[in-house]
């Protein structure tokens, strides 16, 4: 299996996971809980793919720097503007934006290992 295809993989198993956790909360939470974790799929999907994709070149340091600020820069724009614009609960939506944000972390930490150390 390509890297990129176990990175697509480690994705989609987040997103179920995500939605099912979603779906067993009350519906006080549910909604903020479930834009957490799509926000996080949809910042990480592409940061998590670029810094795949720069494995092994020069600019991977500077990928993965700008990846974070980006990472950190979202987490800030939604609990500092988008929750309060939107009546959002704060702590569910920054709890599971930033737990989606980690295990995808955590995937991409994976995938990369596995990619550079040639293990199948």
């Amino acid at each position: 299996m390509t890297a990129g295809k176990r990175y697509l993989l480690g994705l989609a198993l987040v997103g179920l996971i995500g939605a099912v956790v979603a779906g067993m909360l009350g519906a006080e939470l549910r909604q903020e809980v479930a834009f957490g974790v799509l926000i996080g799929l949809l910042v990480q999907a592409p940061l998590g793919w670029w810094t795949i994709r720069s494995l092994g070149t020069g600019r991977f340091q500077l990928v993965w720097v700008l990846g974070m600020v980006i990472r950190l820069s979202v987490v800030a724009i939604v609990g500092l503007l988008l929750a309060p614009e939107y009546g959002w609960h704060t702590v569910a939506i920054l709890a599971a934006l930033v737990a989606t944000l980690l295990v995808l972390l955590l995937v991409e930490a994976v995938t990369a290992l596995r990619e550079q150390t040639g293990m199948k």
